[in-house]
């Protein structure tokens, strides 16, 4: 391990239904940037490296968004990762720190999407999830419905099989993330439904109803890490959050020999990526008070209770019907909203979980506040596929 990092400002857009909204990705990255920079009190001109995360659009949209900040002639890194991009910009941003190589940098991520289901841009070339989908369809076919919906409605299903769960227990997490968010300004969505309304919502591939699934957004976020020397010459101890711990994986042998839709979809990758951070961290799930996870469909977010190891392997329905997940609970996870109401610019995300976690441990989150938050847990996946998991904890610093 080297260095200390620490995050010192964050800041996001709103998230929005694409195209409701004149603006384009390099006003989105302008709005998270500065806020970010504003919140940590740093110039542009004193961050060494950025890297800047999106999946939608040409080679150097990443150099064009963050001139938008400055024009200071720094190293610009280009990041697309899927659905983990916005946390692989923050896992490059932080690594430049813990390595020596910069005192302060920023992770920059955003998305300008198309209206409707995820699709594939390019068709004469090999589908990056090739892998995945083949095995899906030798498992369980396909069907005439959104891929993603049904890449996670199956191992959804699996799970449903292995260990009795109910299409309602899947409903209940979309439940709490749609009442989670009505206390987010953030949020693309802020409408609360009754349980009756989650499972009467239109199907889009069983178990999921289109309440249980994540919206395409709009939308961007940043965040500002640096060393330990750097938040003392700035005084910035009051706010300053330390990342404890902090892993990426990507696919294993068993995310395709196992046959099982459940170890497709990223179960291994994220069990593995978490134990490495509580072993890095020294702390375990049972210290987490508060956790963003990567609930693009209601399924994922209830088997990655399992891989985080939040409950029991097989126990997560257990976990849910329990109210263990929300206010008054064992742990509060996706206070924000989630994916599912907050919104999932691709880009985006794993850096608006990162400003999530950080208000919640600096007691910043407003009437989202988990009382007493001291540790969180991020959980950002891409599917093709990587995970990135995160502990961040309030420090304590030597004179």
């Amino acid at each position: 391990m080297g260095r200390k990092v620490f995050v010192v400002g964050v800041g996001m857009t709103k998230f929005e239904k694409p195209g409701s909204r004149e603006w384009d990705y390099p006003d989105m990255a302008k709005e998270a940037g500065e806020k970010a920079l504003a919140d940590a009190g740093v110039k542009y001109d004193e961050i060494e490296q950025v890297a800047v995360g999106y999946c939608y659009g040409d080679s150097t949209c990443g150099e064009r968004a963050a001139y938008t900040l400055g024009l200071t002639g720094v190293p610009i890194y280009n990041v697309n990762n899927n659905c983990s991009t916005g946390s692989t910009a923050l896992f490059m941003a932080k690594q430049f720190v813990e390595g020596g190589l910069a005192e302060c940098t920023m992770a920059l991520g955003f998305e300008k999407m198309e209206k409707g289901s995820l699709g594939i841009k390019y068709t004469d070339r090999t589908n990056p999830m090739d892998k995945h989908f083949q095995l899906m369809v030798d498992l369980r076919g396909f069907a005439k419905a959104p891929a993603a919906p049904q890449l996670f409605g199956n191992a959804g299903r699996e799970y449903m099989e292995k260990y009795g769960v109910k299409p309602e227990t899947f409903a209940k997490i979309g439940w709490k993330n749609h009442k989670h968010s009505v206390n987010n300004p953030y949020s693309q969505f802020q409408d609360e439904y009754s349980l009756e309304d989650i499972l009467n919502s239109p199907k889009v591939y069983d178990p999921l109803t289109r309440l249980q699934c994540c919206p395409t957004s709009d939308g961007a976020g940043a965040a500002i890490l640096c060393s330990e020397d750097f938040v003392k010459k700035h005084g910035l101890q009051a706010q300053a959050i330390e990342i404890a711990g902090q892993a990426m994986t990507t696919d294993y042998p068993s995310s395709f020999e196992d046959k099982s839709c459940i170890k497709m979809v990223g179960f291994d990758m994220t069990k593995n990526a978490a134990l490495k951070v509580y072993e890095q961290s020294g702390l375990g799930p049972e210290n987490v008070d508060v956790v963003e996870l990567h609930d693009c469909f209601s399924a994922n977010e209830l088997i990655t209770y399992d891989a985080l190891g939040l409950c029991d392997e097989g126990k997560a329905g257990e976990f849910v019907e329990s109210g263990a997940q929300t206010y008054g609970g064992k742990v509060v996870v996706n206070p924000s909203g989630g994916l599912i109401s907050k919104g999932h610019p691709l880009g985006a995300t794993g850096l608006a979980q990162c400003a999530e976690l950080n208000w919640q441990l600096r007691g910043e989150a407003d009437k989202r506040q988990v009382d007493g938050a001291k540790a969180a847990l991020q959980h950002n996946l891409g599917l093709g596929g990587a995970a990135v998991v995160t502990m961040y904890r309030k420090p304590e610093f030597a004179a």
